[in-house]
């Protein structure tokens, strides 16, 4: 019987753009996901994410009766740590893929810098304001990212499957829509959490695993130090940027898979899959 493996997205990026990731772990775990976060009006995006970590825990909750690996990317990296926190019988291990815990000077800075409006020109927030919505149709819209140099090392079936599968019908001929609305995308990058790192800097209630890419701008502006102090030694590395699970799926999901081997070691019997969620 395969474990469950729950995966949240990145900002921006709905869960159907990992499709080849999931392809490759599917013979080790049972996938499973919510779609996007932040587009259910029960869980508005809010500063510090509390109500999108209830997104995540309601799902939790609602399909499962054990515990299951959380596997995150950005975003997800860290509400699956937050609702590890909040609820730690309910999961068996968390891999963060490219979520570097904020924490010390650089919390305060980035707290300062949302309170001021201060943290929007340096990041990607001012770029998502400015993100097109609309396409004639799908093939403008694969062109379209194909042409952007962050999209230039994306592995070319993922870029497909973002394509297609992160755009919507419009209604209106064969023209497409991104499916992920600007404004949310944008609300999320304007309340990162703050603080994540004080929380965490005693450890966390269950086994943490990271992978860092080389090339990561958000890793480099965050650092590591309060991630290698949490996770210890599941910290693994992967050529590539902050998005390194659309550029290289198949290294990503052989590293997700050594991770949690390397933490089902590290697990008690009761979190090895025998307490039942309630």
């Amino acid at each position: 019987m395969r474990d469950i493996l729950h995966f949240s997205h990145a900002n921006g990026f709905p869960v159907s753009t990992y499709r080849k990731l999931f392809a490759l772990l599917e013979d080790d775990f049972e996938i499973r996901a919510v779609d996007r976060y932040g587009h259910d009006p029960k869980f508005p995006v809010t500063r510090e994410w509390p109500h999108l970590v209830d997104e995540l825990l309601a799902s939790l909750e609602r399909n499962y009766r054990e515990p299951v690996w959380l596997v995150g990317h950005s975003l997800g990296g860290f509400l699956s740590l937050m609702a590890a926190l909040q609820r730690p019988q309910w999961v068996r291990g968390v891999v963060m893929l490219d979520s570097p815990v904020i924490a010390g000077w650089r919390a305060a800075l980035l707290k300062a810098g949302q309170r001021f409006g201060l943290d929007e020109r340096p990041g990607p927030a001012a770029v998502t304001r400015r993100r097109r919505t609309h396409w004639p149709d799908a093939e403008a819209v694969w062109q379209h990212f194909r042409a952007k140099p962050v999209f230039a090392a994306w592995d070319e079936e993922v870029l497909r499957d973002y394509a297609m599968h992160g755009t919507e019908p419009t209604g209106n001929d064969a023209e497409r829509r991104l499916r992920f609305e600007r404004e949310i995308e944008y609300r999320i990058y304007r309340t990162l959490p703050t603080s994540l790192g004080s929380r965490v800097a005693r450890g966390a209630p269950v086994p943490v695993g990271f992978v860092a890419g080389t090339r990561s701008r958000e890793v480099r502006q965050c650092g590591l130090g309060a991630t290698r102090k949490l996770v210890g030694e599941r910290l693994r590395f992967i050529e590539g940027g902050h998005l390194y699970p659309m550029e290289r799926p198949g290294q990503t999901a052989t590293l997700i898979g050594e991770l949690i081997d390397a933490m089902r070691t590290d697990l008690p019997a009761a979190r090895n899959g025998s307490t039942v969620i309630a």
